[in-house]
């Protein structure tokens, strides 16, 4: 199995290591056992937050006999000090834990530091004197952001996307964090469901210090990275060339359906909506094209082009734009 060292947090995970948003979607007891089936087969590292509903229960249901054993890095979204503490004792009774692995801030619009004016920073290294935490991460879909916090040097890991989609400045933020020392958590490794071949974003991640959290929710799924704990894929000729063919037709403006444009006053499913086009071509299009889809979809007439998904759009997309294109074509798939 491959093993990549976190950054100076010196843990060693499993280059496949389980990203738990996704076990919200699935039931409490089938969650459980797709968990602990992970868990039976090597990987130990698993990453969640407070914000997904109750993963972090499910993950506390799955693991509380064998925590040693295993690595938990979770979020809080706080805004202050009180609600971070909410948040952190929250995380411990639900995770079935007296610690966390490495606790972070999740997709702040800023860098948090000591004597911002939050709090959060201090809090922070105040839950670590009491042993609550070990490490100090940062989530983040905004390269600024990221970029100072590991120039910074208050933080011991980043977690940002980074796929075969990504561009040059993610690459330099990769090996920024090789060069601070600071762990590099892939968040997106499979472009939010755009990228379906498992083979290829495994085989191209591992020419890099990065661990990527793979969002799974299907037994098959799980499968599918399990394979690689004996046989891991690496780069050929093969897979450079279907690579180069995919980033011909994917790298852009596309929507990584991240949400964080969401919610929308006009009630538009944006993460979704917006890159309907790519979804079409690159999944089974039966559940999109159903009335249900469509009723989704028929929601884009009435956008109040009120700038609101474009303003919080971390990528800088012109969401108003990517909606109305994606109807069109969306609309071509019924006749």
């Amino acid at each position: 199995m491959d093993m990549v060292r976190l950054g100076r947090t010196n843990l060693t995970v499993p280059r496949n290591s389980f990203g738990a948003l996704p076990v919200q979607r699935v039931g409490m007891d089938g969650a459980v056992a797709l968990l602990r089936k992970a868990y039976d087969h090597g990987i130990t590292y698993y990453d969640t937050a407070r914000a997904y509903t109750d993963s972090e229960e499910k993950l506390g249901k799955a693991f509380a006999d064998v925590r040693e054993n295993i690595i938990i890095s979770t979020k809080t979204h706080a805004g202050d000090a009180k609600t971070f503490w909410e948040h952190l004792e929250t995380s411990l009774r639900l995770l079935k834990t007296d610690y966390i692995d490495i606790y972070q801030f999740h997709n702040p619009a800023f860098c948090p530091k000591p004597g911002d004016g939050t709090g959060l920073y201090e809090a922070m290294l105040e839950a670590k004197a009491q042993g609550k935490i070990r490490f100090i991460g940062l989530t983040n879909h905004r390269y600024h952001v990221a970029e100072e916090a590991v120039l910074s040097g208050l933080y011991d890991t980043l977690q940002f996307p980074f796929s075969y989609l990504a561009g040059e400045k993610e690459e330099q933020l990769v090996r920024l964090c090789e060069e601070k020392d600071v762990g590099f958590i892939c968040m997106k490794a499979l472009a939010g469901g755009l990228i379906t071949n498992a083979r290829a974003a495994y085989a191209y991640l591992s020419q890099y210090p990065v661990v990527p959290i793979w969002g799974i929710q299907r037994e098959t799924e799980l499968d599918d990275f399990l394979a690689f704990n004996d046989n891991p894929p690496a780069m050929d000729d093969d897979l450079r060339a279907f690579i180069a063919k995919e980033r011909t037709e994917l790298v852009g403006d596309f929507c990584r359906g991240c949400g964080y444009c969401m919610p929308c006053p006009a009630g538009i499913e944006i993460n979704n909506c917006a890159r309907m086009s790519l979804l079409l071509r690159r999944s089974p299009t039966a559940e999109h094209l159903s009335p249900e889809g469509q009723a989704k979809m028929k929601k884009i007439e009435g956008c109040l082009n009120c700038g609101k998904c474009k303003a919080k759009c971390p990528y800088g997309l012109d969401t108003p734009n990517l909606l109305k294109k994606n109807y069109e074509d969306y609309k071509t798939f019924l006749k």
